[in-house]
């Protein structure tokens, strides 16, 4: 008897210990699949919303990278020691996995930090309004720098990124417009490095506007207008050359006396800098002549025999 006793004992030890078992696996599996669920509902989360702008660059890395080696090694050995890799980890992880709506300046210090550099004085060239001609300009004279002749700049150009809190953390579909959120990858971006480029400015700068704008060549609102004219340094930088270019034919909606250029003076001039203006600077003109070389503008010594 006692024997059969521990028998149906042990029996009913293993149940015991077999149906826990079950129990514990019943658990997990109903963890992971509720994780799963999760998941997949992250996955397809409405938080990936819909933007105005483009997404991201394809290849997003690759373009980065291939830019970056190519500024350092090609164009520009003496930056050699610039580390392309984590240039580019710290431009990804400035913007991955993060709501395009609240970037921050301290997300792109280290990516600052990294890719900055000396900017030899009397080369600062700003512009606005003139990007087409200015990069033209600048390709064909090797005096000026533009912010996209920098390595942050070149690296950057005509390219997109933003993030999105839901997985893959990069929105490859469509990124918010400056008008959607000001906050963007985009525009903390082009903000920070515009003002670092304006701080290494020294001795002579340069700007180019359009002066074939009708609203006006000098707007408060643009990246010139509101952030690099006020990190100019008037301890390092002599003089302001003001280069107002008008489209080869017209309009020519502003003059160096017209409204806006004179309000760009008062404010230069507050600032305690020295400034020239000049219509239609004629290295840049006649750079805009080549695709019109028979236009009267065009036309040089008209009167000599």
């Amino acid at each position: 008897m006692p024997l059969q006793q521990g028998s149906a004992r042990m029996r009913q030890r293993t149940v015991l210990l077999v149906g826990i078992v079950v129990l514990l696996a019943a658990l997990v599996l109903a963890v992971v699949l509720a994780s799963l669920l999760t998941h997949g509902r992250h996955e397809v989360s409405p938080k990936m919303l819909k933007w105005n702008d483009r997404g991201t660059t394809k290849n997003l890395q690759e373009v980065i990278l291939g830019r970056c080696y190519n500024y350092i090694t090609a164009q520009h050995p003496e930056l050699g020691d610039k580390d392309c890799l984590k240039i580019w980890e710290s431009l990804k992880d400035a913007f991955i996995y993060k709501n395009p709506c609240n970037i921050t300046p301290e997300d792109y210090q280290p990516l600052m930090e990294l890719a900055s550099h000396p900017i030899p004085c009397n080369k600062s060239l700003f512009w606005s309004k003139t990007g087409d001609l200015v990069h033209r300009y600048t390709k064909s004279n090797q005096n000026f720098l533009t912010l996209e002749d920098t390595l942050l700049g070149y690296m950057a150009d005509r390219i997109s990124w933003c993030g999105d809190p839901s997985a893959p953390g990069i929105n490859y579909e469509s990124c918010p417009k400056r008008n959607e959120c000001e906050s963007n990858p985009g525009s903390v971006f082009w903000k920070m490095a515009s003002k670092m480029f304006a701080e290494a400015a020294c001795g002579v700068v340069q700007v180019m506007l359009n002066g074939s704008i009708e609203a006006g060549a000098f707007r408060s609102s643009s990246i010139f207008g509101s952030v690099e004219i006020f990190n100019l340094d008037p301890d390092k930088v002599s003089e302001v050359h003001i280069w107002l270019m008008q489209d080869i034919g017209g309009p020519q909606s502003e003059s160096c006396s017209g409204h806006s250029i004179q309000r760009l003076i008062s404010i230069l001039e507050e600032r305690n800098f020295k400034i020239i203006c000049e219509d239609n600077y004629r290295p840049v003109q006649l750079l805009q002549c080549v695709h019109n070389p028979d236009h009267t503008d065009c036309r040089l010594c008209t009167n000599s025999t």
